[in-house]
């Protein structure tokens, strides 16, 4: 989908290039004396407190229904989904104004609704997620409405200028490669890690993040691209932005294996630190393995036992997303590197089957040609036995 820019709004800029040291306010600063929520933009389920000065029968808490009304005294429902903190500001102070002389109004968030979010691309598990509440992560079972652990909501203050013209005017929480537990907003570590992580072909430098933009800025929507691989590499915080509700997240597919990067990646808390995939055949132990994230064939095969020591070739199945087989047949080589042609790194569910060699096939045939016999002589001796 094409980016959308506000006709009259500033040009997005890249995320990472952040603020200099002459650009932030210092301590003293009159920035510092009042936050302006230009960046947030309000929805169903958010609760505001709303003060209008000296009169306090006008002033108390307040949510947005789900039909994007705020139902106020004297004002009765207003449609305010859309719109900013400061942008409702404006408005309400132009609604009061029938009623108030000079009406002088504070805003400020003290409930926020869920972030629900879409991440697609080169991740394990695509899909819709509502992030909130705490559910587990790391196993399989982490399917449907994924969550994090949401704690008590921050106070509002300003922040770096994050995705362009949307100033971060919530605050942005650290969060490391740890950080996805009790956090109270998520961030975009936060959302690859609730679709179940990386593949073996995602490439984390080449994320893009599309996001609504605030009616008082034109509507429409704003796009920017981020390299979260920096902040596994360098611990770069700059490219891990905090999301918001109703933003898309989009991890490009790299042509090839980038095992560094699942390796990287595996240190982390990214992906769930155990993969399963079944093997099958000549080994001495068949059945589903668990390995550890960007683990090779060849280890696949060490962790199932080790090889019989009458075997053939190694059969490797893999069905893509797309929906195509990827199938192949080759040789044993215990000395392969990781991620050759007959070593490839393995993904969840992958399929390894070491075929019979020539000497155990014509065994198991022999066995399935004389069982039946050996079964009736053996019922004849027994018979013979009684008699």
């Amino acid at each position: 989908m094409p980016a959308i820019a506000a006709p009259a709004a500033p040009q997005a800029i890249p995320i990472g290039q952040g603020k200099s040291a002459a650009q932030v306010p210092s301590a003293a600063s009159p920035q510092r004396a009042r936050v302006v929520y230009d960046s947030y933009i309000l929805g169903p389920g958010d609760s505001l407190q709303i003060e209008l000065l000296d009169i306090p029968e006008l002033s108390g808490t307040f949510s947005i229904g789900p039909d994007g009304t705020l139902y106020l005294p004297r004002l009765r429902a207003l449609y305010v989904e859309g719109l900013t903190v400061e942008e409702l500001r404006s408005f309400l102070t132009q609604q009061f104004r029938t009623y108030v002389k000079n009406p002088e109004l504070y805003i400020r968030p003290v409930g926020y609704r869920p972030v629900r979010i879409y991440v697609g691309g080169e991740v394990r598990r695509p899909g819709y997620y509502t992030l909130t509440d705490y559910q587990e992560l790391d196993g399989i079972k982490s399917e449907g409405k994924t969550s994090i652990q949401l704690g008590k909501a921050n106070e509002p203050t300003a922040g770096p200028n994050n995705f362009g013209n949307q100033a971060n005017a919530l605050p942005n929480p650290s969060s490391s490669a740890g950080g996805i537990y009790g956090s109270r907003f998520p961030t975009l570590f936060d959302a690859i890690r609730a679709a179940q992580g990386i593949t073996p072909y995602s490439n984390l430098a080449d994320i893009q993040v599309t996001r609504k933009q605030a009616l008082g800025a034109g509507g429409g929507k704003i796009r920017t691209n981020l390299a979260l691989i920096d902040l596994i590499t360098r611990g770069d915080e700059s490219q891990n932005i905090r999301l918001f509700d109703g933003d898309v997240v989009s991890v490009a597919r790299s042509p090839v294996v980038l095992r560094e990067q699942l390796l990287k990646a595996g240190q982390t808390n990214l992906n769930p630190q155990f993969m399963s995939v079944f093997v099958s055949g000549r080994v001495k132990q068949p059945g589903s393995t668990i390995v550890p994230q960007g683990s090779s064939l060849n280890q696949a095969l060490i962790a199932s036992g080790g090889l019989q020591l009458l075997r053939g070739k190694v059969e490797f199945v893999r069905f893509t997303r797309e929906g195509e087989l990827d199938r192949r047949t080759f040789s044993f080589n215990p000395n392969a590197p990781a991620d050759a042609p007959n070593n490839p790194v393995l993904a969840a569910g992958d399929i390894i089957r070491v075929q019979d060699s020539a000497l155990s096939a014509g065994i198991t045939v022999m066995n399935e040609l004389t069982a039946p016999v050996l079964g009736v002589y053996s019922i004849y001796g027994l018979y013979g036995a009684f008699k």
